[in-house]
C-alpha cells in the first residue's frame, strides 16, 4: 500500500512558513517605501523597486546620525563569533579535564559548574561589570566577548559526549602512544564534530542577539552592534526614518540565515545523532 501524504501536516507546515515568513515579508516590503507612509499606516505588502536605494544608503552611511551598517554588522559578526568559538574551546577542554582526568573534587567542580545554570544571566550583570571596571575592560571588545564565554550547557553536552565513548578506545589510544593533547585532537573533536557543528550554530545566533550586555558595557558608538543599532535608528526627539530602520533588520537577517543554512546538515545531525 503506498503511503499517502499528510495533508494535516503538510497544511500546518504551510502555516508555519506563513506566519515566521509574512513579517519578514512585510519588513523588506514597508524598507522599499515612504517613511511618512509607514508611519502613517499605510504600508503596502508589495516592495516599491525605486526604494531599493535605501540599502546601499544604509550599509554606506547609516541613518540618523548611526554608525554605517556594514560597521555594525562587523561589530556584530565578530562578537558572534567569538563567542561561540570561546564558548565551544572552553567547554571542550573543560568536559574533557572532568571526564578522562583523575584529580581532587573532580566531580565538585562539574557541579559547581552545572550549578550556574540556576543563576539567570541578570544576576551576574552587576559584579561582572565591576570585573570588567577593575580589569579596563569597559568600551573594548574583550570587555564585550570575554564574560560570555563560559558556557555550563555547554559543557554538559560534551561531557555526555565523551562519557560515552568506550573504555576499549581509551586503552587502544593510549598503547599507541597517543598523549592527552592528541588523543582530544585525533579522536574526540571528531567523533564531536556534528555536536560541535549545532552549538556553533546556536551559539553564534545567540551572540549575535545580544543586546543588554553590549549596551551596559560599551557605549562608544564605534562598539554598537547591529541590535543596537537598530534601536538608536528609532528617534525619539526627531522623525523615524522608518524604512532605513526596516532595511537594517533585513540586512540583520542575512548573516544568521547564512550560517545556519550553511550547516543545516551539520546542525540536523548534532541534534539528531544518539550517542556514539
Amino acid at each position: 500500500m503506498k503511503n499517502r501524504p499528510d495533508y494535516v501536516a503538510h497544511a500546518c507546515l504551510l502555516l508555519g512558513v506563513v506566519l515566521f515568513a509574512l513579517p519578514v515579508w512585510l519588513v523588506f516590503a514597508g524598507s522599499t517605501q515612504d517613511s511618512n507612509a509607514i508611519e502613517r499606516g499605510e504600508i503596502s505588502l508589495m516592495p516599491h523597486l525605486g526604494g531599493l536605494g535605501i540599502y546601499p544608503d544604509v550599509l554606506l552611511h547609516g541613518s540618523m546620525g548611526s554608525a554605517p551598517v556594514w560597521h555594525m554588522l562587523m561589530v556584530s559578526f565578530g562578537m558572534a563569533m567569538a563567542i561561540a568559538v570561546g564558548k565551544i574551546v572552553i567547554s571542550v577542554l573543560s568536559a574533557y579535564a572532568v571526564v578522562f582526568f583523575r584529580f581532587p573534587f573532580r566531580r565538585t567542580a562539574f557541579w559547581v559548574i552545572f550549578i550556574t545554570l540556576m543563576l539567570p544571566p541578570e544576576v551576574r550583570i552587576i559584579p561582572t561589570y565591576a570585573v570588567m571596571s577593575q580589569m579596563h575592560l569597559i568600551n573594548t571588545f574583550p570587555g564585550m566577548t570575554v564574560p560570555l564565554i563560559a558556557s555550563a550547557t555547554a559543557t554538559l553536552l560534551f561531557r555526555q559526549v565523551f562519557a560515552a565513548v568506550p573504555d576499549e578506545l581509551v586503552e587502544a589510544a593510549r598503547m599507541d602512544g597517543a598523549g592527552p593533547l592528541r588523543f582530544l585532537w585525533d579522536i574526540l573533536l571528531p567523533v564531536s564534530a556534528a555536536n560541535i557543528a549545532a552549538l556553533f550554530v546556536i551559539l553564534f545566533v545567540y551572540g549575535w542577539n545580544q543586546y543588554l550586555w553590549p549596551l551596559l558595557v560599551a557605549t562608544t558608538p564605534g562598539l554598537d552592534t547591529i541590535v543596537i543599532g537598530i534601536v538608536k535608528m528609532i528617534g525619539v526627539e526627531t522623525q523615524t526614518q522608518w524604512n532605513a530602520v526596516m532595511a537594517t533588520a533585513v540586512l540583520a537577517l542575512l548573516p544568521p540565515v547564512v550560517v545556519v543554512v550553511a550547516m543545516q546538515r551539520w546542525f540536523i545531525a548534532g541534534l539528531t545523532e544518539g550517542d556514539k
